[in-house]
């Protein structure tokens, strides 16, 4: 009776645990949303307007003829698909270097910690993605130049592969950004330098060898490809690896966890 009573108060006391942390992460969340986007003009519908109108300046460019209509790929759906989660991937990493540094009164309170803030603030990028996503969807689809993804879930299990990842490179760069604010400037271009390889812009199903092989070293190339093909159902890659990319994830979410660990204990609050 008495290990049964026990067990339960253990069981209760790691709900009540997870709880407060999601409080914890959701008025983060509010706090991200009123810094960065405040209450004026249309306030948080920058959230999906951000990555919007980043998306329709790249869609522009393109707008006679994409480099996939050939292959039953509007031109509209495929930069959607692309550049939109690319957005993702940048902002998660490159907003990760001054994470430490403008929330770091907030480390006063010893529930909250590293890990919430980055969480919070990558749950509020994948937010605006799909957000994003849905109305350049409706959008292209209105004019004829697109449509709504095909295979939803596929999608969401590519965005959920992107997001791991971008989130435990994010944690590794904002531990190192605290001890060198080099680290912090370079993240910033390498970024726009890894869009060519990033698989944002590219089939590995069209593409030639040896190229082929080397872009799926990058392991974002295996994340594009999934999103590729939940929205296009034409669409069905040979080359996708969910264990190469899984085993990525969880390298970088090994590794960060360690990293901001050991950061947390050189973060002056004064």
């Amino acid at each position: 009776m008495t290990q049964v009573k026990k067990r339960y108060s253990e069981v209760e006391l790691i709900k009540n645990g997870f709880n407060t942390q999601w409080h914890v992460i959701g008025a983060l969340i509010i706090r991200e949303l009123h810094t960065r986007f405040g209450r004026d003009n249309i306030g948080f519908l920058w959230v999906m307007m951000e990555p919007s109108l980043l998306t329709i300046g790249v869609t522009v460019l393109h707008f006679s003829q994409g480099p996939f209509v050939h292959v039953g790929m509007p031109t509209g759906s495929f930069i959607t698909s692309g550049y939109t989660f690319f957005c993702l991937y940048r902002s998660v990493v490159s907003r990760a270097g001054g994470a430490i540094e403008a929330n770091r009164t907030l480390l006063y309170h010893r529930i909250v910690t590293i890990f919430d803030i980055l969480f919070s603030r990558a749950i509020l990028e994948a937010a605006s993605t799909i957000l994003a996503v849905i109305f350049l969807s409706l959008l292209m689809q209105s004019i004829s130049y697109g449509f709504l993804p095909q295979r939803p879930l596929l999608m969401i299990w590519g965005l959920v592969l992107l997001l791991w990842f971008s989130f435990g490179l994010s944690m590794i760069l904002a531990a190192y950004s605290e001890k060198s604010t080099v680290v912090e400037r370079l993240a910033h271009p390498a970024m726009y330098l890894s869009l060519p390889i990033s698989g944002a812009f590219t089939l590995q199903q069209t593409m030639p060898d040896p190229f082929r092989w080397y872009f799926s070293c990058f392991p974002t190339t295996e994340m594009f490809e999934f999103i590729r093909e939940g929205q296009f159902s034409s669409y069905t890659s040979d080359y996708t690896y969910p264990a190469y990319a899984i085993g990525w994830c969880l390298v970088l979410t090994y590794i960060g966890l360690i990293s901001i660990r050991k950061v947390r204990k050189d973060v002056h609050l004064g």
